[in-house]
């Protein structure tokens, strides 16, 4: 249930390795030196977790979107979903401010829908990031398989990603995984030859500014991907809560949004010019075996690190839903620990079985951007908006309400039409994947990292 308090009730900011034993959070209730500081993150560290949910998969299968549309084509649907999820992240660090109590989108659903809100957004907001948990444990599998040349079954090296991920899913370190791909961009620039190009005739790049023979599957697959690598927003209301200065949100974002639209493009149109049609998924795999060694071994940590904060941003959520308004929350007490791990281990187990049972990493991901990336990231936003706005209509129908109310509306609509459109061609084009002599079997011992 929603805290009682007021929407614009100030909250004091706790500086770091500070607690004070007056100070109350809307979220976290009273902290004290009994249990964790968790509003302790200020707006640079804000910057770079945000840059963590989207990079650090996202960029992967960047190159693989522009190879369905085109070169064009994809800068152009890059470009417009990054300025409607940066419109979106803005109106979570808006809405904040004005109602404190708001921890995760579950809270926007009970505003906006009342109980059955509350449920779908946040039964939506649990499987989301589950699955984008089982996505970084299939992408430490090809990174496993790629440093060690297949030494052993793929099945086993995505229960290890998932064991780490449940021994250490309470930690927050971040990895440079990000930097990683440039390597491999600027070794496909060098080599000049993609590694799954043919060798016994001359390499010409197959790319294509703009595709002209691409069907409605394999185009709204590819959004539906590039919805994935901006879908990091709905971690953003829990980011966003453990900010020492939630007022400091916006430079956050900018900065977040500037670098990782700028890395997605340059990445994407080289390593596409370079490899054209021959682009591996995950993209780490283009520049051939010793790059792709290379770049997993340097890799392998951030992907670590990244599944890592998907199953503790789950975990945490679940975890402070049930404290919720217990002292247990904010203590060390036997129960706090006991839930937590209880909350970690049951994410990790969920993703786990995700991973295994979809190894094919560009179809987990168009599945997961298109089924519940576009809900969690386009209408409910639309939804903060009206309903903070909504009732200064009827007063005033001024021109920027009538378009605001119009944008809305259009954000609504085309969230549903890509969560419907892109679920049905994800699901198509994993239906194919299994049907083809190609694709992976479920709980596979094939080696993964030659895509």
């Amino acid at each position: 249930m929603l805290s009682d308090k007021k929407q614009d009730e100030p909250v004091t900011p706790i500086a770091v390795g500070q607690v004070n034993e007056s100070s109350h959070d809307a979220v976290f209730g009273t902290i004290t030196d009994d249990g964790p500081n968790y509003r302790s993150v200020g707006w640079l560290g804000t910057a770079v977790l945000m840059m963590k949910t989207q990079i650090g998969l996202g960029v992967l299968s960047i190159p693989v979107a522009f190879d369905a549309l085109g070169v064009v084509p994809g800068v152009i649907c890059l470009c417009a979903i990054a300025a409607i999820t940066t419109w979106s992240d803005y109106i979570i660090g808006v809405f904040k401010l004005k109602h404190r109590e708001v921890y995760g989108i579950d809270d926007v659903g009970e505003l906006l829908l009342g109980k059955p809100g509350r449920v779908v957004l946040g039964g939506a907001f649990v499987l989301w990031w589950i699955f984008v948990a089982g996505s970084g444990m299939l992408s430490i599998s090809i990174g496993l398989n790629a440093v060690s040349s297949h030494a052993t079954c793929t099945a086993v090296y995505v229960a290890m990603a998932a064991i780490v991920a449940f021994l250490f899913g309470s930690i927050q370190t971040l990895g440079p995984d990000h930097l990683i791909v440039l390597i491999v961009t600027i070794a496909v620039g060098i080599q000049g030859r993609p590694s799954a190009a043919p060798t016994d005739v001359a390499w010409v790049s197959d790319y294509q500014i703009v595709k002209s023979d691409v069907s409605f599957t394999d185009a709204i697959t590819a959004v539906s991907t590039l919805v994935f690598a901006y879908a990091g927003t709905p971690a953003f209301f829990s980011i966003a809560s453990e900010m020492r200065e939630p007022r400091h949100y916006n430079r956050s974002l900018i900065l977040c949004q500037s670098v990782v639209t700028g890395l997605y493009i340059a990445i994407g149109i080289v390593i596409y010019y370079y490899c054209g049609s021959y682009v591996s998924s995950p993209a780490l795999g283009s520049a051939g075996t010793t790059v792709k060694i290379v770049s997993y071994g340097f890799a392998l940590p951030g992907l670590i690190v990244s599944t890592l904060l998907f199953v503790h941003i789950t975990a945490k959520y679940i975890f402070i839903r049930i404290l919720g308004g217990s002292r247990h929350l904010a203590a060390n007490t036997v129960i706090h620990w006991a839930v937590w791990v209880g909350c970690t281990l049951g994410t990790t187990i969920i993703a786990y079985i995700i991973a295994s049972a979809i190894p094919v990493f560009s179809d987990l991901v168009s599945l997961v951007g298109a089924l519940l990336g576009t809900p969690m990231c386009f209408q409910p936003m639309a939804g903060m908006w009206l309903y903070d706005n909504w009732s200064k209509g009827k007063n005033n129908r001024s021109t920027k309400w009538v378009m605001m109310v119009g944008w809305c509306v259009f954000i609504i609509a085309a969230g549903t039409f890509l969560m419907i459109g892109g679920t049905y061609g994800s699901i198509v084009t994993i239906i194919n994947t299994y049907r083809d002599s190609g694709g992976s079997a479920a709980w596979s011992c094939a080696d993964n990292s030659s895509s």
